[in-house]
């Protein structure tokens, strides 16, 4: 649909002007939309049932999570060549895809992102829903390491087939487990997600060469502990690439072990010497990096 396009509700009678594309999916398109001076994202879906299936799960989500600004804004139709076309109207998430966070502001931010990819998890499994299609593309980042997801059209109830998934994070396709809807379908995927952005090519060259009878995740951890990105995370990649955490914040808790252990370890080869405060900050037993990033995750 060109810039410019208007959209006007059929039932809510709101008015919108498409001004760009900011993407597409397997059933929609997703366009930055205005509103008067305020702008949304807006997805035009092809099918009705699929789009307001998506809609009800983010009306869930916004009952489940109160304390926040509603996700979902509006649900209508509109009329385009003499059919109707359904769309559901969002905020906008800002932010950068993990990989392009990570290479503009540095992969010490890796822990902060991660730790608050958890977080985001936790909260939409205990509303009883699995992400299901975490992917590069679909966990945006912005500010301070502030983790947004976007796409929610792989969503699924907890005990159902995953409705959307991509290949390369997929536990199935790395013989790791079923595509059932649970939460560590979403550790693998989280798992898969640092192995991507910050080495990619080794990933891509990896499921190029290997045999689909070959794909496991030991073919994984070989890549994890040969990067040193993620070395300080070795354990907890092997946990979710098995799926062995007790729930979501169990998984919260082993990635922030693994970082205070990699804080132990950085201040032992420096042989101790670290500011005034930061001895503070570990007397008081707070998870600290040694970054600025460290900082806002432990005061945020």
């Amino acid at each position: 649909m060109p810039s410019g396009t208007t959209v006007k509700g059929i039932w809510n009678g709101r008015i919108y002007r498409l001004e760009r594309l900011l993407g597409t999916g397997a059933n929609g398109h997703v366009y930055l939309a205005a509103n008067g001076r305020s702008q949304y994202a807006m997805k035009l879906g092809f099918e009705v049932t699929d789009l307001q299936g998506e809609a009800n799960v983010l009306a869930s989500l916004d009952h489940a999570e109160r304390g926040r600004p509603p996700f979902l804004l509006d649900v209508d139709d509109f009329e385009l060549n003499g059919r109707k076309v359904p769309f559901y109207v969002m905020r906008v998430v800002p932010g950068m895809p993990a990989s392009a966070y990570l290479s503009k502001r540095g992969s010490e931010w890796l822990g902060v992102i991660g730790h608050r990819l958890l977080e985001r998890l936790s909260q939409l499994h205990d509303a009883g829903w699995v992400f299901g299609d975490i992917k590069n593309e679909n966990v945006l980042v912005h500010d301070y390491g502030k983790v947004g997801l976007v796409d929610y059209g792989g969503v699924t109830a907890i005990g159902r087939s995953v409705r959307q998934f991509t290949e390369i994070y997929d536990r199935g396709y790395w013989s790791a487990g079923s595509r059932t809807a649970e939460p560590s379908y979403d550790w693998f995927a989280a798992a898969m997600l640092w192995v991507h952005a910050t080495d990619g090519k080794r990933l891509i060259r990896l499921t190029e060469t290997l045999l689909p009878q070959n794909r496991h995740p030991r073919e994984l951890l070989k890549l994890v502990r040969t990067n040193p990105h993620l070395r300080p995370v070795e354990t907890w990649m092997e946990r979710a690439f098995a799926g062995q955490f007790q729930d979501t914040a169990d998984a919260c808790l082993h990635w922030r072990s693994c970082l205070r252990q990699a804080d132990r370890d950085a201040l032992a080869a420096s042989g101790g010497k670290v500011m005034g405060w930061m001895t503070g900050l570990f007397a008081a037993s707070l998870v600290l990096f040694v970054s600025a990033a460290a900082v806002w995750l432990l005061f945020y």
